[in-house]
């Protein structure tokens, strides 16, 4: 063995050895570096008052899209999962792979962060966080909040201790998407505060009038308590159901201290609708990559809508 090194080394092979390993070594670091939690971001848009938007994935082509067009807008990007999502592409590891290999193949120079949406219970998140995730979102909602307390304070001392942020949910926030189902309950201030000064969270999720999936009526979002909570906790709030808040609110939200806004139907609605015009304009078609790729532009156009409209009034 000692002998072969001295060969590749007077040949030049081992040279070529090394140099290959630390490229290698340098682009890990490198996507370690552009994988990130979500801290610096969000501190950066509640200071800022902006908002970094949260794009749900659901494949591939998906994550591609979005990550291509934030890289041509510069601007840092929340890449959520949600458990179904996850399950459907192969599983947490499978999407922590696929979205680090798309931060080097895409060349990305903006901060990604790979975010769990809805993690149900501490398995899921522990799960994800194993797996490469630099985000998690714990919803315990369901549980009285001693119990949601209990568990969200279990998953911030494990994905502390390893780096990653953690977000949670505080009253209900109802609707109907993926995983998440039932009725809305509105946070209030008094919970809100004890669940993140007994569990440090990084950002929080209160319900205050948002639905998941599509809105049956006006959306009704407290904009009163809103900019209570604003006030009264040091950590940017997330406003979960964006899909269907106009434009007038959704900028009267940031204002009030949203930080995130989590998009997903929205998403999905436009790209649909562009790959059915698509394939009744060809029905000869039947190779997928044509089909799921009709939609690429109604997804990147749709995504730099709403980055322009959540800078609105970034100072």
């Amino acid at each position: 063995m000692h002998f072969e090194s001295k060969e590749r080394y007077r040949d030049g092979n081992f040279v070529s050895f090394l140099l290959t390993k630390y490229f290698a070594f340098a682009m890990i670091k490198m996507v370690i570096k552009m994988i990130v939690n979500m801290v610096e971001m969000l501190n950066a848009a509640k200071k800022g008052s902006y908002a970094i938007p949260h794009f749900n994935i659901n494949n591939l082509e998906w994550a591609k899209y979005i990550l291509e067009e934030m890289e041509t807008l510069k601007r840092p990007v929340i890449l959520g999962v949600s458990e179904g999502a996850a399950k459907y592409m192969g599983g947490f590891l499978v999407v922590a792979q696929m979205v680090k290999a798309l931060v080097t193949s895409l060349h990305l120079t903006i901060p990604v962060c790979l975010h769990v949406d809805h993690g149900s219970s501490y398995a899921v998140c522990k799960e994800a966080i194993d797996a490469g995730f630099s985000s998690v979102m714990i919803d315990a909602s369901r549980h009285p909040l001693d119990e949601n307390i209990a568990i969200t304070k279990e998953v911030v001392q494990y994905a502390h201790a390893k780096g990653v942020s953690v977000e949670a949910e505080v009253g209900h926030i109802g609707g109907k998407e993926d995983n998440v189902n039932g009725a809305c309950l509105n946070a209030t201030l008094e919970d809100a505060t004890s669940l993140y000064q007994a569990t440090g969270i990084d950002a929080i999720a209160p319900a205050l009038g948002s639905v998941h999936g599509l809105y049956q009526g006006e959306p009704n979002l407290d904009f009163s308590l809103m900019e209570q909570m604003k006030e009264a906790l040091p950590i940017p709030l997330v406003l979960h159901g964006g899909t269907g808040i106009d434009d007038e609110k959704i900028t009267k939200a940031i204002t009030c201290g949203i930080s995130k806004i989590n998009i997903n139907t929205e998403l999905q609605i436009v790209w649909s609708q562009q790959v059915r015009a698509f394939l009744e304009k060809n029905l000869e078609v039947y190779d997928p990559r044509k089909i799921i790729g009709s939609g690429e532009e109604a997804i990147k156009n749709r995504v730099r809508e709403i980055v322009t409209l959540y800078e609105k009034n970034r100072k």
